[in-house]
């Protein structure tokens, strides 16, 4: 079946700055770029029950003719703008370098439909499975709707409606606003005030002197630091690389997650801050690089207007830290402020930054690039000093680990992924075997666990106040 909406307007704009990061990280990561797919399960509330499949169709159409992102696709440039008329900008995969270039090709635009029909999947079963299932492919940019849409069925009866999108579409906060817009249809039948900007406001935004403004800032954060950092934290080359190349390890911690609440409740911090410096600390030694430098993905929610926006704001920001400075306790009371300045230079624009990239490279005789990423993906941040060493010892017997992924293909070298999980905190590190081994990548998160344990009890002596 399909879902046939309505909007009040069409219009096309140049790719915001979000929608340009996740586009060249597309390209390079093409073709296993299904990886950057994710989905959300919404369980019926039970005062939407029962829910037939046409009603869910109703409030589907409504949540896509008012998030005007999920009717946008990727479109060729207008003709007589400066790219209209150039190379095609859909990328052909076998020209894309190893972290380079992304294969030639113009930039896309962004064209927003009024009008069209989305297909949904009715299937009975395991509402997980089904999300799975609607992500394993890489979408079509330039055809298909940034949006797969699955309802589970029980005897004729709407039990859940799965989500995947498209990354272009929504980042993770993006699809956490889908997803309550959602329940709050099904729930009261309508949606209060204006929608929220869409991506073709911010993109006009974006290229006003108010966003040029915002985008210079935060350019002479990344020029700055790009003349001290060193030229990538995994520079050395694995003798025998894995097959695939690209493996994901993943551990999930009660133990860990116990420790960060303790030293951010004492130390007075975050607990994304206190991982960024213990992942930071343990990237500079792998290599043995006393400056590290890490590309944390920011949400950039802070201006009011975009908190309720469905698109993809995130970005890249720059974390640098001098691993110089002392221990670990030294280093998250540095950490604190180097974290701000990388969450300001999250907001920025990618060409402008390419630029910087290329210029300073040329600078210093060699290509400048991190290849080192970090991404809390948790909506919550809680901090808790009581959890004594026992218990957090003990809670060390309950770690497991596993290899949840492989493929060919990223636009990364070692990639950190934060989740929170039943069974602890989950910490998923997708890195390169060409530069770092699988045996390597399991110590990493080990000694992570281990470090931030130690941290818990031996470096902080005494609550903040």
């Amino acid at each position: 079946m399909d879902i046939r909406f309505s909007g009040s307007r069409s219009g096309t704009a140049p790719l915001t700055w979000g929608q340009r990061a996740i586009w060249d990280t597309i390209q390079r990561t093409a073709p296993d770029d299904h990886y950057f797919n994710f989905g959300r399960v919404l369980a019926v509330p039970r005062r939407a029950r029962p829910l037939t499949v046409a009603r869910a169709a109703e409030v589907l159409r409504a949540l896509v003719e008012r998030h005007e992102s999920l009717r946008t696709r990727l479109g060729e440039p207008p003709y007589g703008t400066a790219d209209g008329g150039a190379r095609p900008y859909l990328q052909d995969p076998a020209k894309a370098h190893e972290y380079g270039d992304s294969g030639g090709g113009t930039e896309p635009w962004q064209v927003l439909e009024t009008t069209g029909a989305v297909p949904v999947t009715v299937s009975e079963g395991d509402p997980e499975r089904l999300r799975d299932a609607l992500a394993q492919a890489a979408f079509d940019y330039g055809n298909e709707w940034p949006l797969r849409i699955g309802l589970v069925v029980e005897r004729g009866e709407v039990t859940h409606i799965v989500l995947v999108f498209c990354h272009l579409a929504a980042d993770g906060l993006g699809a956490e606003v889908a997803v309550t817009d959602l329940r709050l249809l099904l729930l009261r039948g309508s949606l209060p005030g204006p929608p929220p900007p869409s991506p073709l406001d911010l993109a006009r935004w974006q290229g006003s002197e108010r966003g040029l403004k915002v985008a210079r800032i935060a350019a002479e954060h990344w020029e700055s630091e790009y003349r001290r950092i060193p030229p990538t934290m995994f520079d050395r080359r694995e003798d025998v690389p894995a097959d695939p190349p690209i493996w994901r390890a993943r551990l999930v911690s009660r133990a860990m997650d116990l420790a960060v609440r303790r030293i951010a409740a004492v130390r007075g911090t975050s607990t994304s801050t206190v991982l960024l410096t213990a992942a930071s600390v343990l990237a500079g030694k792998v290599n043995g690089h006393d400056v590290c430098a890490m590309l944390p993905i920011v949400g950039n929610r802070f201006r009011g207007d975009t908190a309720g926006a469905v698109t993809t704001l995130s970005q890249e920001g720059l974390f640098v830290l001098d691993l110089r400075r002392g221990d670990f306790t030294e280093l998250l009371r540095a950490a604190k402020p180097a974290a701000l300045r990388a969450y300001r230079s999250a907001y920025h624009d990618p060409a402008e930054r390419d630029g910087i990239t290329e210029r300073i490279s040329r600078e210093r005789g060699t290509p400048i690039h991190p290849y080192c990423c970090f991404n809390d993906m948790r909506f919550a941040d809680q901090v808790d000093a009581s959890p004594d060493e026992r218990t957090v010892q003990d809670a060390l017997a309950e770690t497991t680990f596993s290899w949840p992924l492989s493929q060919e293909r990223l636009n990364c070298r070692f990639c950190l992924h934060v989740t929170g999980e039943p069974g602890g905190l989950g910490v998923s590190l997708t890195a390169d075997t060409r530069h770092l081994s699988r045996p390597a990548m399991e110590r990493y998160l080990l000694d992570l666990e281990s470090l931030l344990v130690e941290a818990a009890f031996r470096e902080v002596l005494e609550p903040v106040g």
